[in-house]
């Protein structure tokens, strides 16, 4: 609050007609026609009209504008985030705008001028060649395909099983095979074709025909079919012997069943891998390609467009982990007389056999029969007239060498067997009462109807208990494993 008004530091905001602070009536103004002359106007300050101020109280001078003056409209200041968030919208619907014409405008001129440019190369492809296989000419896995795919064949198989509850079930599988004489003779694999009732041939070309068994041997996994044509596309058989760890690869077949006369490639990752599947030894070619349900049967082969094995397993899982990349053929020389043989007589003939019941030697059995060998065969019976009698093998006898390969099982008996025919000579070494022996075995021909030697895991325990009284006749217990 002023006190009065001929204070000097207040006069210029008294005389200021733009400040808050001024009175309507200074003594430089000229008073308004019908207005009191300002030299003779008494100064009072504003007052409510509820509340007026006799002239006989005491002047106190207020700052205020007076009630004659009207204030003018205070400006409001905007937000600081508000002002800043107008302009960057403003900003964006311009770029927008500007954009969306921009695009416009080049999508039009674009029309206008007819065409859009799109790169293209300039290559020329070069024609996939066919290719006689002579085993000389060497070609690219393209060209492999293109001349060896007539040879390949798909393989579709159905059978009829009965149900526990008598109903007669039918059941379907596919597999693959390819062709080896132009007469209609195909090769694959036993268990894509053991149990069928029926089997259909189908050839790259589409054309279906049914095809009939001619034999198999599940030793070797190897089965031939035969079908009514001529003039087909056989294939050329190389030397699985001449294959090296490295060498390219490919597999040519009918994968799941569907993918119809699909090629895999890959490399050699080993040529002599021994392998049991379902209890059967196998020698195989190891390989990276890739290997799925329904390629089985289906031709190996390598750059030179020969046949050089048979694909027939995949390692899918090894100890509850999932494998990968791990495939396997059969060698194509190892089964080659195989194929021949079932090609002309139906079965496999001159095969050999050496007339005995026999399993795998395990510590339970030499702790039960008191014998110092823990591996090996045990011979549980021998056949009247057969080559083990005629070697001088007995019951109880544990065969721990065939020539220099080591027997610790009967699948190593079994892997070593496939290496000699009927009529071939062998050395044997067996443990036999407390030390080993050697006896010389001339192999006999397997019947068809035998089957191979037993394993012992085929076997229950009481027939392993009628084998132990028989030992104990021969060797008695007790007596350190000698006879009487």
């Amino acid at each position: 609050m002023y006190s009065g008004v001929n204070d000097e530091n207040n006069q210029g905001a008294f005389n200021d007609e733009n400040s808050l602070y001024h009175y309507s009536y200074s003594k430089d103004r000229e008073p308004q026609p019908g207005q009191p002359d300002p030299s003779q106007t008494s100064w009072q300050p504003a007052s409510r009209p509820e509340d007026p101020v006799s002239p006989e109280e005491p002047v106190a001078y207020t700052t205020g504008a007076c009630q004659d003056d009207p204030q003018p409209p205070k400006p409001e200041k905007g937000s600081f985030w508000k002002k800043t968030g107008t302009k960057v919208t403003a900003l964006v619907l311009c770029c927008a705008l500007i954009g969306g014409l921009c695009g416009f405008g080049g999508a039009s001129l674009a029309r206008r001028g007819g065409k859009a440019t799109i790169q293209e190369s300039g290559r020329t492809a070069s024609a996939v060649s066919v290719k006689s296989v002579d085993g000389q000419t060497l070609m690219t896995p393209a060209e492999v395909y293109a001349s060896t795919v007539n040879s390949v064949v798909s393989i579709n198989c159905s059978a009829v099983s009965t149900n526990i509850f008598g109903q007669k079930v039918e059941s379907a599988s596919s597999g693959s095979g390819f062709v080896i004489t132009q007469d209609g003779y195909i090769v694959t694999n036993q268990h894509v074709v053991s149990g069928a009732s029926s089997v259909n041939v189908t050839l790259y070309n589409g054309d279906t025909y049914p095809a009939t068994v001619v034999g198999g041997d599940s030793d070797y996994d190897v089965a031939v079919l035969k079908i009514e044509a001529t003039g087909l596309q056989a294939v050329t058989l190389g030397k699985s012997a001449d294959v090296n760890v490295g060498d390219t690869v490919m597999a040519i077949g009918n994968p799941l069943g569907e993918l119809t006369f699909s090629m895999s490639q890959g490399i050699v990752s080993c040529c002599d891998r021994a392998i049991n599947v379902d209890g059967t030894p196998f020698n195989m070619i190891q390989v990276d390609a890739s290997i799925n349900p329904g390629n089985s049967g289906g031709p190996l082969m390598n750059l030179y467009g020969e046949v050089v094995g048979i694909v027939s397993a995949k390692y899918s899982s090894y100890s509850n982990t999932t494998v990968e990349g791990i495939g396997f053929a059969i060698p194509i020389s190892d089964v080659q007389t195989i194929i021949t043989d079932i090609m002309e007589n139906g079965q496999v003939t001159d095969k050999a056999y050496m007339a005995i019941k026999a399993g795998s030697m395990t510590e339970q059995m030499a702790a039960q029969y008191n014998i110092n060998v823990t591996q090996g065969v045990f011979v549980y019976a021998v056949e009247k007239g057969g080559a083990g009698e005629k070697a001088g093998l007995q019951l109880g006898d544990v065969i721990t060498k065939l020539n220099d390969t080591e027997i610790t099982s009967m699948s190593d008996l079994s892997m070593a067997k496939k290496g000699f025919k009927a009529g071939d000579t062998v050395t044997l070494t067996v443990w036999r009462g407390g030390q080993e022996i050697t006896l010389s075995l001339t192999f006999d021909e397997q019947p068809q109807t035998t089957g191979t030697e037993d394993d012992s895991s085929n076997q229950n325990q009481g027939q392993q208990d009628s084998y132990g009284d028989l030992y104990d006749y021969f060797f008695g217990r007790g007596n350190g494993g000698r006879g009487n």
